[in-house]
């Protein structure tokens, strides 16, 4: 979805830039002049409240209030700064969407909680599994197969869908040596009340029907097409070097996840999945802040045991802070098995002499690749790409927090723009 044809669901929030802008540069020479005397301080918390308003042609007016807050809850001197980031929106279509993600890093980083809450009473389109084109995946062509050589009228490109979705997911970790860091975590996922808004299962006098990805899938591998749940638990090894996780100038971030879900702990089947991440900081520069710099990241995720629910099989835009895949919606891509990566360039513009780091830019690209082993779309068959371009404005230079403002375009026609707090990644 773009904010005149497929405008993104997951950035969801296009604020008003003149609030933007105005608010960034008064935050910037009030709050930093103050900074700039003072320095970093244990318990001080750097708040940043945002309207939301946005635009969009599928889901109407969007609506409400994004936060960030930073703060250091040790000695700035041997503790990173933890940052939470928040958003409440409602829709004139009355779509609810309230989303909490948390990095705290507790005293001399001795501990580190990772947070992602979320409550979705929503619509989002799901395109089948797999990446590469339509007509590749089962649901096009020749449609789904319900009795012997009847096949349902195929289904070319979108299927909206309606659910509600909570999601409570927390991971504590322990420092085991510097920048290393192991621990364990619990997470939940309940998908309810989903309705397949192209679904029609309705033969009577001949009539064709019309069968989703989603049911297609969930009743193959004996789901509830209505509603499902994801409870388990995790094994997290981290190694994290970043001097800031909200804007880093340098360092590096790698996370693994091996996350267990038993019957016995709610899920409604045994399944399990791995994710591993990578992100890199370079300076391009010789300052310590950089003038210009490269920043990669990368991601898999991937099912390695059972069958998960369709909504929690790896997808695009699903990561702890939903900033992959810009140009395209949350969820275009999904699949068994899913591998993501991204490069951007970084460049400084401009500055004021109460923030020198004011204004920046970006370029970037990502690809995305995703399997389907029922349309026999082997991972790295197909890879999806995006790119695109964007400005940057720091709303307060000690927190280091940003408003991103994105334009990208993607595969199959996908454009948007992305307007968020804080660096992508």
């Amino acid at each position: 979805m773009t904010l005149i044809k497929k405008m993104t669901m997951k950035s969801k929030s296009i604020l008003l830039l003149i609030i933007v802008l105005s608010s960034s540069a008064v935050f910037a020479q009030t709050k930093d002049s103050v900074i700039v005397k003072q320095g970093p301080q244990k318990g001080k918390v750097y708040f940043s409240p945002l309207p939301v308003i946005a635009v969009n042609p599928t889901f109407g007016v969007l609506y409400g209030l994004a936060a960030s807050t930073s703060m250091f809850v040790g000695e700035p001197s041997n503790t990173r700064m933890s940052t939470s980031l928040g958003a409440f929106t409602y829709s004139t279509k009355k779509q609810l969407m309230f989303t909490f993600k948390t990095n705290l890093y507790l005293s001399e980083d001795n501990w580190v909680l990772l947070g992602d809450w979320r409550y979705f009473n929503t619509s989002q389109p799901t395109y089948g599994l797999g990446t590469g084109p339509q007509s590749v995946k089962l649901a096009s062509g020749s449609g789904y197969e319900y009795k012997d050589g009847m096949f349902s009228k195929p289904v070319p490109d979108a299927q909206l869908m309606r659910f509600k979705y909570l999601r409570f997911h927390e991971t504590v970790l322990k420092k085991v040596q510097t920048n290393f860091y192991a621990g364990i975590g619990y997470h939940l996922d309940i998908h309810s009340d989903i309705n397949d808004n192209l679904l029609n299962l309705d033969t009577t006098g001949g009539k064709q029907p019309i069968i989703t990805s989603h049911y297609a899938y969930s009743t193959h591998y004996g789901y509830n097409p209505k509603k499902y749940t994801l409870s388990g638990i995790s094994l997290n090894a981290m190694y994290d070097s970043r001097d800031n996780a909200a804007t880093p100038y340098k360092g590096m971030y790698a996370l693994i996840t091996f996350r267990y879900n038993p019957e016995l702990l709610g899920s409604d089947q045994s399944s399990s999945s791995l994710w591993v991440e990578y992100r890199d900081y370079i300076n391009l520069s010789k300052k310590a802040q950089p003038s210009q710099m490269l920043a990669f990241w990368v991601y898999g995720n991937f099912q390695t045991s059972g069958h998960l629910p369709y909504l929690d099989l790896p997808a695009l835009g699903w990561d702890q802070f939903g900033r992959s895949g810009r140009a395209y919606t949350q969820g275009r891509f999904r699949g068994e098995n899913l591998v993501y990566s991204e490069l951007e360039y970084r460049v400084h513009l401009l500055g004021t002499k109460n923030n020198p780091d004011f204004m920046g830019a970006v370029a970037f690209v990502n690809t995305t690749t995703a399997s389907n082993k029922d349309a026999d779309i082997a991972l790295f068959q197909y890879m999806d790409f995006g790119y695109g371009l964007g400005l940057r404005f720091m709303m307060n230079k000690a927190s280091r927090t940003n408003i991103t403002m994105d334009y990208a375009w993607g595969a199959y026609g996908a454009q948007g723009l992305f307007l968020n707090v804080n660096e992508t990644f």
